[in-house]
């Protein structure tokens, strides 16, 4: 073999190992972007947009650690569920001698709805004065119970409400109490106001991030959200912004399409398009979540070389925001004035 053959030869080598490579690299190119090895970090303390939110390491966590070393556990500021009459239909329970706790307990029904709407039951304790779930080892010389006027399933309706009457009579019976429950028509006018006036000032707010070149994996979705504080929720296809108050819903929440969160192989998975959004009833006004859900949607578009947009699919600018914020302040002005606080236990029973 001459070295003109073996020259031609090598060149072919090189010049076939190049179309290989190259159509590697561009079946990698076409497939979904996937998170990078070398940034398979613990999730970051930082709020979405740092200068927009307080850091989660500020609050107390539950990946906190004390001074040993060792996780330490956030003390829960989650409060039992109280009556309120703003949002409850309540029937008071009389009773001739204070009820031990454990007969109220023993007797009380089981079910704590009325058909979707929650029922409530409390006790006045006799040594403290002060209304409070029933427990046993206490005395109660008045009972009261309440059923929830309203819900985002609509209000309360006449077959809930005689559930609740039937329900609450019978317990009466069974530990010697009377019962005085409201007049039904004046209860289902209450119920149909409040459900208007919640209608009418309820929001969710939301935004989507398009991915404007290559698709996303999952790893690669969830990798940047971690970068912004967020963690996996309970359901497939959706990361939470944890809240600092133990049990409150999360601040913000990111999903994706779950299909692909359940995938055999999710980092080969191709996602296009996540939802970044708020419950604004549900969440207090005072952690700034429209400042977090604005700042958390424009670092993960960049990060993520996605496109801002909203349901319609119209791109979202800093204008838009502005708009809706300025919109968001007369919500919050107006639930508040209800006495329905966004974030306020009442006015998360209301919008759940």
């Amino acid at each position: 073999m001459n070295s003109l053959t073996v020259a031609l030869a090598s060149l072919g080598g090189i010049v076939l190992a190049g179309v290989v490579a190259h159509g590697a690299w561009q079946a990698r190119r076409a497939g979904p972007k996937r998170a990078s090895p070398s940034e398979r970090e613990e999730p970051s303390v930082s709020a979405p947009g740092e200068s927009h939110a307080a850091a989660l390491g500020d609050h107390d966590r539950d990946d906190a650690v004390d001074d040993a070393g060792a996780p330490a556990r956030r003390v829960s500021k989650r409060l039992p569920l109280e009556l309120d009459a703003l949002i409850d239909a309540c029937a008071s329970i009389t009773v001739d001698a204070p009820v031990p706790g454990d007969v109220v307990l023993a007797h009380l029904p089981s079910k704590r709805h009325a058909g979707s709407k929650l029922v409530i039951v409390e006790g006045l304790d006799s040594e403290t004065g002060g209304w409070e779930a029933p427990s046993a080892g206490r005395r109660y010389g008045e009972l009261q119970a309440g059923v929830q006027l309203a819900s985002r399933t609509g209000p309360l309706n006449e077959i809930e409400y005689s559930e609740f009457v039937q329900r609450m009579q019978a317990f009466a019976d069974a530990i010697g109490a009377g019962m005085d429950a409201p007049d039904m028509l004046d209860v289902m006018a209450r119920a149909r106001e409040l459900d208007a006036f919640a209608s009418q000032h309820d929001a969710q707010l939301a935004v989507h991030l398009h991915a404007r070149g290559a698709a996303w994996s999952v790893g690669y979705i969830q990798q940047h959200a971690r970068r912004h504080g967020f963690v996996p929720g309970v359901v497939a296809g959706r990361l939470v912004y944890p809240s600092s108050e133990e049990g409150a819903p999360p601040v913000l929440t990111l999903t994706y399409d779950s299909q692909a969160a359940l995938a055999d192989e999710p980092d080969r998975a191709a996602v296009r398009d996540v939802t970044l959004a708020f419950d604004v009833p549900q969440t207090d006004a005072s952690v700034e979540p429209f400042k977090a859900w604005q700042a958390a949607a424009q670092a993960l578009a960049v990060g993520m070389d996605a496109a801002i947009v909203d349901d319609d699919g119209r791109p979202l600018s800093g204008a838009g925001f502005e708009a809706i914020g300025a919109e968001l302040g007369a919500l919050y002005t107006a639930l508040e004035a209800r006495g329905l606080a966004a974030g306020s236990a009442s006015a998360r029973r209301l919008f759940s």
